[in-house]
């Protein structure tokens, strides 16, 4: 007959019988609210799409919402560390809300990588962003393609509206840079915050000054508010817009009075209207498919591939860190830094990212389509 066992004595055994399965585990910060929803309700969604296990380990997420808020956004990222103990964390859906996180992210020493757009999330280089990542193109190498645009058809003088925000601020100082480099003026700059609900004092003095085009740095829904009102007031110059409008709900609200603008913007927008060659468009192609057929036909957008392709340069990054040291130590999370920083040639829904130590992007001008809004839709111009 077996002696009966203290019942604490027999969990004691079991568990090291069994010993514990390794997680990883990854902490998400969108703005699931607030002016930036329709950023993040499509990147969350994504997250339902992501891989649950890689070589054998369980991967766990945890998501939870910033609100917008930057303040929030740092608070969010202190709770998934501390207390769910991620090894990595994505976010947040906007620059500001991103740039907060940066130097906790360095003092926490866990990789932080971002779906929001702001080089300076990652630039330049140093002791606080080498813990920074970014899945989403540099302002320079989409300015880049603009200009290349408004040249080719006869822009000479360029009037901008950004957000009074970090994003408006990279957008307007590169801009400036490029177009002045390439011969254009930029006449009147205006600003305005997510919020606001007019900026017709601001469209009135960009239209005064007569400006070839208008190049409108913004993001999300509150991005239709500079388009609709230059419409309505009768402005016939070129309008162009960022990359912070691919998605639907961009197109709901500006409606009809978006006809005509463009922007520069990662392929996988217009994965169908890829030429075969794009080595980009399998990758665009494929997660475009999976995530329509779950949310819907047309639902893509930009904001939900940025996420996909963070979990793709994660799983780089996994790969190698898992093969050294267990999850859930400081070792282990310096190796998915390293990791991620020594991605090459990984193919993703918007690009080729080639990742070192003084970039923490690593896409070039594979990642750039220029689009134009016609009927409703995104229609496709070309790369450059």
């Amino acid at each position: 007959m077996i002696p009966s066992t203290p019942r604490g004595l027999l969990l004691t055994l079991l568990a090291a019988a069994c010993p514990a399965f390794a997680q990883v585990n990854v902490g998400v910060t969108l703005s699931l609210t607030g002016p930036a929803a329709s950023l993040g309700a499509p990147a969350r969604n994504m997250i339902e799409l992501l891989p649950r296990e890689i070589d054998g380990t369980r991967i766990d997420y945890t998501v939870l919402d910033d609100a917008s808020d930057p303040t929030v956004a740092v608070k969010n990222f202190r709770k998934l560390v501390e207390e769910h103990k991620a090894d990595v964390v994505i976010g947040s859906s906007t620059t500001p809300s991103t740039l907060s996180m940066v130097e906790p992210a360095a003092r926490a020493g866990v990789p932080l990588v971002s779906v929001a757009s702001g080089t300076a999330i990652v630039a330049p280089q140093d002791d606080i962003r080498r813990w920074s990542f970014k899945a989403v193109q540099n302002e320079a190498l989409m300015v880049e393609a603009t200009v290349a645009h408004m040249k080719a058809a006869g822009v000479k003088t360029l009037g901008f509206i950004g957000f009074s925000n970090a994003f408006g601020e990279g957008w307007l100082n590169e801009v400036r840079k490029q177009a002045e480099a390439q011969g254009l003026r930029l006449s009147t700059v205006e600003r305005y915050g997510q919020t606001d609900t007019s900026v017709l004092s601001q469209v009135l003095k960009l239209m005064a000054d007569k400006p070839d085009a208008v190049l409108i740095a913004a993001s999300g829904t509150p991005a239709a508010l500079p388009q609709k009102t230059l419409v309505e007031r009768g402005y016939k110059g070129r309008i162009y817009q960022t990359y912070g409008i691919a998605n639907r709900d961009f197109l709901r609200i500006a409606g009809r009075d978006a006809e005509g603008a463009v922007f520069a913007v990662g392929p996988v927008l217009v994965a169908g209207q890829l030429p075969p060659s794009n080595p980009v468009r399998p990758v665009a192609t494929e997660v475009t498919a999976r995530y329509e057929k779950t949310y819907g036909a047309g639902s893509m957008s930009i904001f939900a591939a940025n996420t996909w392709d963070a979990g793709l340069l994660i799983g780089e990054g996994l790969k190698r860190a898992l093969a050294k040291h267990k999850p859930g130590t400081p070792e282990f999370r310096a190796a998915l830094r390293d990791g991620l920083e020594a991605t090459r040639e990984l193919v993703t829904s918007q690009g080729v990212m080639n990742l070192s130590a003084a970039d923490h992007v690593g896409y070039d001008r594979r990642a750039v389509a220029l689009v134009e809004v016609r009927q409703g839709g995104w229609h496709y111009l070309g790369a450059d």
